[in-house]
């Protein structure tokens, strides 16, 4: 006997065999049975779900000469029985994928003047419809628009978008759905007890889930695991058939987190990289679990896990032992994994770094410096560092005069809210050199009333006054250094003239005077106009008082002109007569 695969065995042969499309078999069953049928239908979804299948069910049962009062064919009558044994002349299927030209849909326009010779309607079925070339579309557009009363079109597509808008609006469009993984078990369970083959409900949920949606490849998977099995389908048989990573993994891997064993994971990790997964497959497919178990945390959720009962009841166990910010922190690491997998260098290196990371979120607080679990905060680190590279900090006498003028704007306002007049502070009980200085006023003169320059600030402890060494020895590196450093942090609104300032090179030419090359008058004009700051912020960072800085523009270098062949054998021939003569004798053309 011929042996036939599940997927054409088992293909519905009526409205309610079709699996997981309810709503749409609905509609047509009450089309058929009020007789209110559109010209065209467009049945469209992913690969494998009914849509020709369905459109092939619904033209034969248009054409029922005795249709069931739930809209369905009868199966018995010489319609039914001419399409069954596919020797009806009413019902034509064209595959637009090789039959996609301008002639072949003008054939196909021609026969639908003939009317049906049994039955009500001829129906043209056109499947992959989206392959039809443009220049088809358009020759088919005026028919699809005013067809023949005994006409219905019924197009089927996977790609709804590549379809012109002027025939989607001429249609009756039905979006199928991808099969879930509840109705692809079920089904298969059916498909397995009528072949009577034996089998575990989590190999058939792993098979569900490889098809992605697709009762077409859910079956064909189906045949390929019994072939394997050998009429006894289970779960261990069909991962390795179909080369699927062991949940069990990812079980081991969250409860090995929770209790921060590090090195049950690596190992765990190169054994799965071993058996030949990829990391990245590995990082996908423990995002998925971990999606899962959140899920599984809230009973409103819980319908949303597309498992088996007894995966769905491992999942609920685990949720219990996990808690809620683990999970979160972890799904936000594996999905940060999974964005950067394919620009890594290193994917192993990424993998473990991300378990590591995943494995140490309940890691308790570090308890001593060597205690070699979280990482130390870097922010106390650097400012350490900081703190000995910057000069002395401000004296007590400093810090007392900045209180003071700190407190003095909001002393007076005090005081003038409650009518009582003060005289206004001296200019130098408010201006303290390092504090409560701006960038604001860069731009401008400096005023003669001023009583100091403005510096630029720093991150932390920044001189304040001036230091008792104030003729301090720098060299060029000192000056460099605390050039680019200055540089560095200079205020976003003169990201430009600083981002200038990096590419110049301060030269000390007369100790302590420091010379500036620049390239224009424009820039010339840039620095000038902070000259003071910058100038007051490197004395104080050098601790030199003397030091003064020159802007001067470099001079610009005649371009030598660039000669032409002709130009340069002139210049040749002028210099070496011998050139011209010998052009002369051969009777040379330059080219």
């Amino acid at each position: 006997m011929e042996y036939i695969v599940s997927a054409r065995k088992y293909r519905p042969l009526s409205f309610d065999t079709v699996v997981g499309q309810a709503a749409l078999t609905t509609t047509l069953k009450n089309a058929v049975k009020s007789g209110k049928l559109a010209h065209a239908y467009l049945f469209c979804g992913p690969r494998g779900v009914g849509k020709t299948t369905c459109a092939r069910i619904f033209a034969k049962a248009i054409n029922c000469q005795n249709p069931t009062a739930e809209g369905e064919a009868c199966n018995e009558c010489e319609s039914c029985q001419s399409f069954n044994e596919q020797r009806s002349l009413n019902i034509f299927e064209l595959d637009a994928a090789s039959n996609n030209s301008v002639e072949h849909i003008k054939t196909l326009m021609e026969q639908t003047r003939i009317p049906p010779q049994l039955g009500k309607y001829k129906v043209f079925i056109i499947d992959e419809v989206h392959m039809l070339s443009t220049a088809a579309f358009n020759a088919f557009l005026k028919t699809l628009e005013e067809p023949p009363a005994h006409v219905i079109f019924i197009l089927a597509t996977t790609e709804k978008h590549k379809i012109l808008p002027t025939i989607l609006s001429r249609c009756q469009i039905y979006d199928f759905e991808r099969m879930t993984i509840r109705n692809t078990i079920d089904h298969l369970k059916h498909v397995a007890e009528q072949e009577g083959i034996k089998y575990e409900e989590q190999a058939l949920a792993v098979i569900a889930e490889k098809a992605d949606g697709g009762m077409r490849d859910a079956l064909s998977i189906f045949d390929q695991a019994a072939s394997f099995c050998q009429g006894n389908i289970t779960y261990d048989k069909v991962i390795e058939d179909l080369n699927v990573l062991d949940a069990e993994n990812y079980f081991k891997i969250v409860d090995l987190s929770i209790n921060n064993k590090v090195s049950d994971i690596m190992v765990l990790l190169n054994s799965v990289i071993n058996k030949g997964f990829d990391g990245g497959l590995l990082i996908q497919g423990l995002a998925k679990h971990v999606r899962n178990v959140l899920m599984a945390r809230d009973p409103q959720t819980l319908p949303l896990l597309e498992v088996s009962d007894q995966m769905r009841q491992r999942y609920e166990e685990q949720a219990k032992r996990c808690k809620i910010s683990f999970l979160y922190d972890a799904l936000k690491l594996m999905n940060q994994c999974d964005i950067n997998y394919r620009q890594s260098s290193n994917k192993r290196l990424l993998v473990e770094l991300t378990l590591i990371q995943v494995a140490q979120i309940t890691q308790p607080a570090e308890e001593g410096a060597s205690a070699g679990r979280k990482p130390r905060r870097l922010k106390s680190l650097f400012k350490n560092l900081i703190q000995q590279s910057q000069p002395k900090k401000t004296t007590a006498p400093q810090v007392a005069a900045a209180e003071r003028a700190v407190s003095t704007p909001a002393v007076n306002s005090a005081a003038k809210a409650g009518g009582i007049t003060s005289q206004p502070a001296p200019a130098t009980t408010r201006t303290i050199s390092g504090i409560g200085f701006s960038w604001n006023k860069l731009g401008q003169k400096d005023s003669p009333k001023k009583s100091g320059m403005q510096i630029i600030p720093g991150s932390i402890n920044l001189p304040t006054g001036q230091d008792h060494t104030n003729d301090a020895q720098f060299s060029q590196t000192d000056l460099e250094f605390q050039w680019m450093s200055m540089c560095n942090r200079m205020p976003q609104k003169l990201s430009g003239i600083a981002t200038r300032m990096k590419n110049m090179n301060p030269t000390i030419t007369d100790f302590p005077a420091i010379e500036i090359m620049v390239d224009n008058d424009l820039i010339k004009q840039e620095i000038e106009d902070i000259k003071g700051s910058i100038t007051k912020t490197l004395q104080i960072y050098l601790h030199n008082n003397q030091l003064h800085i020159e802007v001067i523009v470099s001079e610009q270098q005649e371009m030598p002109k660039i000669l032409s062949r002709r130009e340069q054998y002139e210049e040749m021939a002028e210099n070496n007569p011998a050139v011209a003569k010998l052009q002369q004798a051969l009777d040379l053309e330059l080219a």
